[in-house]
């Protein structure tokens, strides 16, 4: 095992067991699939969690149609071979149709549609042998090769999959199989490009006229994508699907690396000294109740030349939706993200259902769809006794996944800033230059609060500006916020991680009342004091910090001044 090939990007079953891969064996997901009694499955699962492998590796298993002996050799040496005579006799019994729609991300809706028939004409393709058979009438001839010649109509292509299934259930007297991996890629990018009816309308005719009402026809029919698209939109037609989102205990370790999956992989690299390091990275996904690891991150951090710990799941495919949704937000829900990203925890409720058109307009289903998405993990939850709803406690999983939320807000800034004030500004502080860390502060409020509504509670909206900004440090620094420390609740403190003479910071804020013919010099004074009497710096003397400096940040209307207790 150790001399074998990290498969990094192969998701065909077969290429995996004959190429010299190393393959983490997950053919007991056969087991659990024919041990429910669902005839349809949807299982969706972030990206780059294993669907399209485990969706091959059931073709090859299922499959009548070609090379039944060879597909039967790949599972000599796998865990399904000694579950039992009941699961081998389904061996190589079935036809199979596999349809992934995991490349179809177009920007037009012409394209995608374009896409779709060329997929559908590419299995029909595979079955062409049935032009020559005399089970299939002339008409059903004609309408086949309206298929793989592109000539068929709309409502052709959305038929294409039940008279598929109806075919070869006639030319092998079988029910057949039907697998379909990554069903919501399109959808995903109809919201994105704004065809998100057009292509909803193809995937709910294309899926229940294959999958309703064919019992007779079917033996199986498993679905993956990323989200459980809400029945309504969707899988409106389908008689009670057996739906195993993240949530369930069902295949729970059947996607993605299970801790001891990682460790034997470490071992066997000779890694097991960066276990930590590499459990920081791309641990703390629960399936269920499993703990997870992202098996892209781990096969290409094994695999890379300097074995180096770094964001490898965040580049496979664009943020677009998450990254719409976040910036849309409101202000409470970007505090909770910055909450979220310094480590802290939210509960919310959480709805399985998820249509996305609906997640723009409702900010309470943008934390589903990052759960689902892979974007946060759940722990401990409740329900609530008068809504019935289902509460969790939701955090960041790991590093990688916390900068992927700092890339986003870092596009956001960077669009409204550019890198080169935050930079400047964020060093300042670092090295201790109060006086220009005020002044790159004021050209940043100048420049953000021209997208932010500041009235209201003005002093929040400034608190939770500065420790958002303060992401950026947060690798080398500890960002702490309204916590308590001596005799009260400080607004925000600054700890360096690694201390070396850098200054640790308490900073409190305060709007000028002009009402109470408050001034920034009055302000300033009480924002002071307050540190200095509540005795705010107690945790960073407690950490051994002795550069220690007490700052006062001052607003008025769009005027910052940042002022340093020079006297304590």
């Amino acid at each position: 095992m150790k001399m074998k090939k990290l498969p990094v990007g192969v998701s065909d079953f077969k290429d995996m067991v004959t190429g010299n891969y190393y393959y983490v064996d997950k053919t007991l997901f056969i087991k659990e699939i024919m041990d429910k009694g669902d005839k349809i499955l949807l299982i969706p699962r972030p990206r780059r969690f294993g669907k399209t492998l485990n969706l091959s590796m059931l073709k090859y298993f299922y499959d009548c149609c070609t090379a039944k002996e060879a597909n039967k050799k790949l599972f000599d040496s796998l865990a399904i071979c000694k579950a039992g005579q009941k699961y081998l006799e389904h061996m190589s019994k079935y036809p199979v149709i596999f349809l992934s729609f995991r490349d179809i991300k177009e920007m037009e809706w012409e394209t995608c549609m374009d896409k779709i028939e060329g997929l559908i004409q590419d299995e029909y393709l595979k079955h062409d042998y049935l032009l020559d058979s005399p089970k299939l009438k002339s008409p059903e001839k004609d309408y086949f090769k309206r298929i793989i010649e592109r000539n068929g109509s709309k409502g052709d292509y959305e038929k294409s999959l039940e008279k598929l299934l109806i075919f070869l259930n006639r030319f092998y007297g079988e029910r057949g199989v039907i697998l379909i991996d990554e069903y919501d890629a399109p959808v995903h990018a109809g919201y994105n490009q704004d065809y998100y009816e057009e292509i909803i309308n193809f995937m709910r005719n294309l899926l229940c006229s294959g999958l309703k009402d064919t019992d007779q026809y079917l033996e199986k029919s498993i679905i993956t994508g990323i989200m459980r698209v809400a029945r309504e939109s969707i899988f409106s037609g389908l008689n009670n699907p057996g739906v195993y989102t993240l949530l369930s205990e069902e295949f729970d370790e059947k996607f993605g690396f299970t801790e001891q999956e990682v460790e034997a992989l470490l071992k066997d690299f000779h890694l097991i000294d960066r276990y930590d390091e590499v459990q920081r990275w791309y641990n703390g996904y629960r399936f269920g109740k499993r703990i997870i690891y992202n098996p892209w991150s781990i096969i290409n951090f094994l695999g890379s030349n300097a074995k180096e710990c770094k964001p490898y799941w965040i580049n496979t495919s664009d943020n677009q939706v998450v990254e719409s949704l976040l910036s849309k937000g409101g202000k409470e829900l970007k505090k909770e993200l910055e909450q979220l990203i310094r480590g802290e925890t939210i509960e919310k409720a959480i709805d399985e259902n998820v249509i996305l058109k609906q997640v723009a307009a409702r900010e309470d289903l943008l934390w589903s769809f990052l759960l689902m998405g892979g974007y946060l993990k759940q722990s401990p939850k409740r329900r609530d006794e008068v809504s019935g709803k289902m509460y969790y406690t939701l955090l960041i999983p790991n590093m990688e996944v916390r900068m992927t939320y700092v890339q986003i807000i870092d596009n956001y800034f960077t669009a409204k800033i550019g890198n080169d004030k935050l930079e400047i500004m964020l060093k300042a502080l670092i090295d201790g230059d109060v006086k220009l860390f005020e002044k790159m502060l004021r050209k940043v409020v100048l420049a953000i609060f021209s997208y932010h509504d500041i009235s209201g509670e003005p002093e929040k909206v400034y608190h939770a500006l500065v420790a958002g900004l303060l992401i950026w440090i947060s690798n080398t620094h500890e960002i702490k916020s309204n916590r308590e420390s001596g005799y009260g609740r400080y607004d925000i403190m600054v700890i360096p991680r690694t201390y070396k003479g850098q200054p640790g910071y308490v900073i409190e804020f305060k709007t000028v009342d002009t009402e109470d013919n408050e001034t920034v010099d009055t302000a300033v004074e009480a924002a002071l004091a307050q540190i200095e009497e509540k005795k705010y710096e107690t945790e960073l003397i407690e950490r051994g910090i002795e550069n220690i400096k007490k700052l006062a940040v001052v607003f008025s209307g769009k005027d910052v001044y940042v002022k340093e207790n020079i006297r304590s």
